[in-house]
């Protein structure tokens, strides 16, 4: 197992590309915190482990709130007695054009998409140097943090500054063993912030399908397991080489 004896926090674990990943780290040995502001959607996903021989809790945390964030990587290293892993999942979309949003709208899509993965990995990554053993944390960002788009402009600023949060991150916890990627996907799973995935939601990449969560769940998993180790500070594109196509090109 990749993950044997391992703890993982993984944030907005209730569904989509967050429950695939808990699944498979589970699968793979890790200790799942289950880290969700739902929680009957958490819960069922800590079921669903556990009714599979694994190791999980659920945690409620409303990730714009410091002192939440606090609380939970504490309570996770007290239940478990070690952090190993970090998954910064949880996102929303404003999808609202500059016209439209409003600086509340801006706020919360930073708060939660920006500022939480910032405050997180800090917690995290002290309790990691805490156990002595290093770390992994693994970002997400999108490629709508390369791209500008017409229907939204804080969840594409927001994403943007995820991958250079990475880097600094990557560089800053570097001497304390701590390994800090991101993954950046393209429609993956069901929209932001939504539970019902639509198989006929239009996508234009080179695999000629939609993404679905378990593709970007192992890539996740590789960024945090050992077959990773001289990987640090980049961006692993999972979006099935949308960003290789040139619009209108053929």
């Amino acid at each position: 197992m990749k993950l044997a004896n391992q703890v993982a926090i993984i944030t907005g674990a209730g569904r989509n590309i967050g429950e695939e990943a808990a699944k498979l780290f589970a699968s793979e040995g890790a200790s799942i915190a289950v880290v969700d502001m739902d929680r009957a959607r958490a819960d069922k996903v800590t079921s669903a482990i556990v009714a599979s021989g694994g190791k999980a809790k659920t945690y409620i945390c409303d990730v714009a709130e410091e002192e939440q964030i606090i609380a939970t990587v504490k309570a996770v290293a007290a239940d478990f007695g070690r952090v190993d892993i970090l998954v910064n999942n949880v996102a929303i979309s404003d999808n609202k054009h500059l016209f439209e949003i409003t600086k509340a709208e801006w706020d919360r899509v930073f708060a939660i998409c920006l500022t939480a993965p910032m405050l997180f990995s800090k917690y995290a990554a002290k309790a990691m140097i805490d156990g002595k053993r290093g770390g992994k944390i693994v970002n997400v960002s999108s490629t709508s943090g390369h791209y500008g788009r017409g229907r939204a402009i804080a969840y594409t600023s927001a994403k943007a500054g995820v991958i250079n949060l990475t880097r600094s991150l990557a560089i800053q916890l570097a001497e304390h063993n701590i390994r800090v990627n991101c993954v950046v996907p393209n429609k993956i799973g069901s929209p932001v912030g939504k539970d019902e995935f639509n198989p006929d939601r239009k996508v234009v990449n080179l695999r000629n399908r939609p993404g679905e969560p378990i593709d970007l769940a192992r890539a996740m998993l590789f960024l945090v397991s050992d077959d990773s180790d001289f990987i640090a500070g980049t961006e692993l594109f999972v979006d099935g080489g949308c960003a290789a196509m040139m619009p209108g090109g053929d």
